[in-house]
């Protein structure tokens, strides 16, 4: 296997056994031993790779940022070959920060112990207001296409609209999070959709002209 792949493959290693630990026992748990017990490594190496917990946060959450951001691209791509509607591309994308299964609520403690670390630590703030940054700029990117194609009325303004929607899937996160099994007699992900399509309902109001 070339150097790089190695090198590569043993930090997701390193990643996925930090989100592991965080998922099961909480941030306290990550320490370098515990860390290389799970990614079946030595400490030694695991300190090749990352001196510090914040270190090793740092790329657990850039990992997880990047399968997120995975997933939603993925969502992006299928959405405009089959022509569907920004507005349901965009449902979808708000889902997949919503924690709907364990590989989301892995994903979601992850983020929230890293946010919680960042209020300490000015690097890992950072990089935290430019994941929520990058977040809410796509969110408005979609909105001014929405605006070009016809489902956004155009006295509509991107960022607030945006940070909206923003802020309300990073608290629907929340509420998912803790009642997973469902609010006010709908299922989790009834319950995500419910929210969901009401706010973009605000938002995307007209019908799309792109594929007409």
């Amino acid at each position: 296997m070339p150097r790089t792949a190695d090198h590569d493959q043993r930090r997701r290693q390193i990643a996925d056994a930090v989100c592991a630990l965080i998922a099961e026992h909480g941030l306290d748990a990550v320490t370098v031993a515990r860390t290389a017990a799970t990614a079946g490594m030595s400490v030694g190496l695991v300190q090749h790779y990352f001196r510090t917990k914040d270190a090793m946060l740092l790329h657990a959450f850039t990992e997880v940022d990047a399968r997120i951001r995975g997933r939603i691209g993925a969502h992006a791509q299928e959405g405009t070959a089959h022509r569907r509607p920004i507005a349901r591309i965009m449902a979808e994308a708000m889902a997949e920060l919503v924690p709907l299964d364990e590989v989301r609520r892995t994903e979601f403690r992850v983020a929230r112990a890293f946010a919680g670390r960042a209020l300490d630590a000015p690097a890992l703030a950072r990089v935290d207001i430019e994941t929520a940054h990058a977040l809410r700029a796509d969110a408005a990117r979609a909105i001014r296409n929405g605006m070009e194609c016809g489902e956004v009325a155009e006295d509509v303004a991107p960022g607030p609209a945006a940070a909206r929607l923003t802020a309300v899937v990073e608290g629907l996160a929340m509420q998912v999070y803790r009642d997973p099994a469902g609010v006010d007699g709908l299922s989790a992900a009834e319950f995500t959709s419910a929210v969901i399509d009401a706010e973009l309902a605000a938002v995307f109001t007209g019908e799309c002209r792109q594929y007409g």
